[in-house]
């Protein structure tokens, strides 16, 4: 190798994207806090099955995305491409079934082997809460509350139009599927290769296919709200009339699908135009049956993922913060008298930075332009005295303090500056 360099679909995150990632993280946090969503993580690798078995042998992202492996011990393991399935086994395996119900928030990064464009890498972090337990059409509404709060809090909310589908229960799903097969076998010949293969495995993804040619023949496919049952119906009502109570706009997509069978009832998305064709920014649903198909005990769950990555590049960059105080020594004799005078103020809870080498007016410069308040400047009398100088890099002005009384006179100084007022 000529060169070092990152692997194709990973990049490096580097002190401003990383603050643009915390800033998404933390707000989501806090947001989901708000609704009594507690953090929690899972391993970044798990037993193949525990994505395989929900997933299907046969779907896109266990036949193409998945990084698998063998350990030392012959077991096979994957990268988490997702992380509902994770949750749930972890409430399995944890016993915490008789602690129903469950709120979850996670944050933390997943794999999948796909082509890195825009926003979508191979290892992409992701934020999303899953809600486990409740099966009534209010807990959709208030994840897809908590998720449209997110979004606002990020400042992107009205950038984004919330989709929402009903797919029904299993017995209003299985209905229209086999409505919509009999369409798509007349139909067979002209659809997409994608779509053929699916027709034989999964006929309920065809409905997401972005292949022009699909998109116009299923203008002229039955819909799935044609077929919803009583029960489906009043599910759909109560989350739809909920969002409405508390002011969330939304959009029927009859479109919108979710082709795994643990999935029922609601499907969401919030999608941009602001990030090209890849639109969707925040999106879950209903997946009732998940926890039996891992084995476990039957929990209805409701939950949504958005990637970290899309969501900061919509809400923008964010500047990392620089400590507000730089401990400068004047030289090379004053470097240990600084590096005592920077522990003492971060004793006090103040950020410090020590800048060393090169001439005292080029490291001021520096300090200056990454954002730093005050300088405190430490020569060889300063020492002598137990004094320093204080200078306020925004107003220039520079006074010179005792030492004992720096952390305070700091605090005060720094409390100014972020009230607005001069010190």
């Amino acid at each position: 190798m000529s060169r070092l360099q990152t692997v194709r679909g990973t990049s490096d995150v580097l002190p401003e994207a990383m603050a643009a990632h915390r800033r998404v993280i933390d707000t989501a946090r806090d947001m989901s806090s708000l609704y009594g969503f507690q953090e929690m993580a899972t391993p970044i690798f798990e037993f193949a099955e525990v994505f395989s078995r929900p997933l299907g042998d046969s779907s896109d992202v266990v036949t193409k995305e998945t990084y698998n492996f063998t350990d030392r011990g012959g077991e096979t393991l994957t990268l988490r491409p997702e992380n509902t399935a994770g949750v749930v086994r972890a409430m399995i395996s944890n016993g915490l079934t008789q602690s129903l119900p469950l709120k979850f928030f996670y944050a933390g990064p997943m794999f999948r082997y796909e082509r890195p464009q825009k926003g979508r890498m191979r290892q992409f972090h992701q934020i999303g809460i899953e809600y486990l337990g409740p099966r009534d059409g209010l807990a959709d509404a208030e994840i897809i509350g908590c998720g449209a709060r997110v979004l606002d809090g990020l400042g992107v909310l009205d950038r984004c139009t919330l989709h929402l589908n009903s797919l029904g229960d299993s017995e209003s799903r299985q209905a229209y599927r086999t409505a919509l097969l009999a369409f798509l076998d007349t139909h067979a010949g002209d659809l997409s290769e994608d779509s053929q293969t699916r027709l034989q495995t999964n006929p309920l993804r065809i409905l997401d296919s972005k292949d022009k040619g699909d998109r116009a023949i299923l203008a002229e496919a039955p819909r799935l709200d044609e077929y919803l049952n009583d029960i489906s119906k009043a599910h759909f009502a109560v989350v739809t009339e909920s969002l409405d109570k508390a002011g969330i706009a939304w959009r029927f997509d009859p479109l919108l699908v979710r082709g795994l069978d643990y999935y029922c009832h609601t499907a969401f998305e919030f999608i941009t135009d602001d990030l090209g064709a890849q639109g969707t920014v925040l999106g879950g649903g209903r997946y009732d049956g998940l926890s039996e198909m891992l084995g476990g005990p039957p929990v209805p769950g409701v939950g949504w993922a958005a990637g970290v990555e899309r969501l900061a590049m919509l809400a923008g960059a964010e500047a990392p913060v620089a400590p507000p105080v730089a401990v400068m020594p004047m030289d090379d004799d004053a470097g240990v008298a600084a590096y005592a005078v920077a522990e003492m103020l971060r004793d006090a809870g103040i950020a410090v930075d020590v800048p060393t080498g090169g001439a005292i007016g080029k490291r001021l410069k520096k300090a200056d332009r990454a954002g730093v308040r005050i300088a405190v400047i430490l020569g060889s009398d300063e020492i002598a005295g137990g004094t320093a100088q204080l200078r306020d890099l925004t107003t220039g002005t520079q006074d010179e303090i005792a030492q004992a009384d720096l952390s305070s006179h700091l605090a005060g100084t720094l409390a100014n500056h972020t009230d607005g007022t001069s010190a």
